[in-house]
């Protein structure tokens, strides 16, 4: 079973979402499931560059802490799946378009370590504070995920990868997907959300049986 997920990499709740994914896939770990990670820019608008955070919630939000409540919410969350939230050494709102790209190429080169690249990815901006768009940032991330270094830099602006990851996009907003993270299950039934573990297990259980 391939599962398909729309995600970015700045969203909280896809962190989480990836959490629980990976506690479904070690409870099913007797399965034959391969995880893509795919693009889904939640604010394909910023600068290639970013912005500081601060006046980019100020200008955007009228204030530096729209989310207060609910990084509050996420930070207790988090200490239950292993995650440490740390969204005060958060200061740039990055553009995600290179992350993305350096994700896609990961594919290309295995899904396992698309899936390292991904998890750097989320603990690279949320635990550690750093800019993941920057290349010299993203280009760091891929190798110390195994990805040749030529590979991991030439994959930020590639323009094949960019053009796939609009059209991802532009697929996602014709089937209707609005929110991340989205998980589609073999391309059969699908949910949206950072969902229960016992969500992902009964349909992960619907869909598979136990390799022989």
């Amino acid at each position: 079973m391939r599962i398909e997920v729309f995600s970015d990499v700045i969203c909280p709740w896809c962190f989480v979402g990836h959490a629980r994914l990976q506690q479904a896939l070690a409870a099913r770990s007797d399965r034959d499931i391969e995880v893509q990670w795919l693009p889904f820019e939640l604010n394909a608008a910023m600068p290639i560059a970013g912005r500081n955070r601060r006046e980019y919630l100020i200008e955007r939000f009228g204030r530096p802490d729209p989310f207060a409540a609910g990084q509050q919410q996420l930070l207790e969350l988090g200490r239950s799946l292993g995650i440490d939230f740390d969204f005060e050494a958060i200061e740039r709102a990055p553009n995600t378009r290179r992350a993305h790209a350096l994700a896609a190429a990961a594919w290309r080169c295995s899904p396992p370590m698309q899936a390292k690249v991904v998890q750097a990815l989320f603990v690279a901006y949320f635990t550690e504070g750093r800019d993941v768009g920057d290349p010299a940032v993203l280009e760091k991330i891929g190798v110390e995920a195994g990805m040749p270094a030529e590979v991991a830099a030439s994959a930020l602006d590639d323009a094949d990868l960019h053009a796939e990851i609009v059209s991802l996009e532009a697929l996602a907003q014709r089937s209707q997907i609005n929110g991340v993270p989205t998980f589609i299950f073999d391309r059969r039934t699908g949910f949206s959300g950072a969902q229960p573990l016992e969500s992902f297990l009964q349909v992960i259980d619907a869909l598979t049986v136990p390799a022989q």
